[in-house]
């Protein structure tokens, strides 16, 4: 084993530290401003938006909780990105420019252990805060005498947690570019709305204006994670194919029974190659 002043180069990363790092992120994480904020926002938003939701009795064939659930994929597409985006735009960038990170690293630690700590931590805050909003919108359902749907609200809770981790781990590879946080923080907004917006509404504004090809228009959407998130999760709803778009209708008639399979792939590639990159940046990077 070598020892430097900023790390240790270890065989094996060990889990008990990789632990002991996340419960560190998650603690500084839980008593920021910043994170009830998000919390908060969401929780609130949800709220609002079940209470609204709820008086109309059916949307795509759904009832119940597939109404809340189908009331909150709007919301989470816009707020679910860029709470994830900008924690982890903040998660490296921010330690390096207050000096955490360097002393961190002068602890005997692997730069992949203080890594997927960083990332662990991150990831538990995101479980809380997105748990959070979904759960105050399931109790207020509840409350209200509905009970029925719930495996789809449950199943586009587990999809929302997924877009999450995909945009933490665009966030942490975006951190491990920017030698400030604000620097960091401004591309993650950037990104954010390339995404949410940008992204959706130009392919919209391509689509009609050049014929684009239905196929196309697809593929074009799984290169758009919030997009094979929206996909994902209104599948959910029987008899909403007209919600799905023509992209969405496509991907029925072209992957039938497999579409909800071939939409959860491609989200989790999102959830695992931009982050494995952020690590071997990170891992490679000279300076801390």
């Amino acid at each position: 084993m070598t020892m430097t002043a900023d790390r240790v180069i270890t065989e094996r990363p060990e889990m008990t530290t990789i632990l002991r790092v996340a419960r560190k992120e998650l603690r500084s994480s839980v008593t920021s401003r910043w994170f009830w904020m998000w919390v908060l926002a969401f929780v609130g938003l949800a709220l609002i938006l079940v209470l609204v939701a709820l008086p109309s009795t059916r949307i795509g064939g759904q009832a119940g909780f597939g109404r809340t659930a189908a009331s909150l994929v709007t919301l989470v597409q816009i707020i679910v990105p860029l709470m994830a985006l900008t924690l982890g735009a903040l998660s490296i960038a921010a330690q390096r420019e207050t000096g955490a990170l360097r002393f961190l690293m002068s602890h005997p630690i692997s730069r992949t252990e203080a890594f997927w700590g960083l990332y662990l931590g991150n990831s538990a805050v995101l479980a809380v805060a997105t748990t959070a909003g979904f759960g105050a919108a399931g109790v207020l359902t509840i409350s209200r005498g509905v009970t029925d749907g719930t495996a789809t609200f449950a199943w586009i809770a587990f999809a929302s947690w997924l877009l999450a981790m995909a945009m933490l781990g665009i966030g942490m590879l975006i951190s491990t570019f920017a030698k400030r946080s604000s620097a960091a923080l401004g591309v993650a907004v950037f990104v954010w709305l390339i995404l949410v917006f940008i992204g959706d509404l130009g392919v919209m504004g391509t689509a009609a204006a050049t014929n684009m090809p239905v196929s196309v228009l697809f593929f074009t959407a799984l290169a758009n994670p919030v997009e094979a998130f929206r996909l994902l999760a209104l599948t959910a709803f029987a008899g909403s194919l007209d919600a799905l778009g023509p992209a969405g209708v496509y991907a029925v008639d072209t992957l039938g029974d497999n579409l909800d399979l071939s939409l959860l792939i491609v989200l989790l590639l999102w959830l695992a190659l931009p982050v494995l990159a952020a690590w071997q940046r990170f891992r490679g990077k000279a300076d801390l």
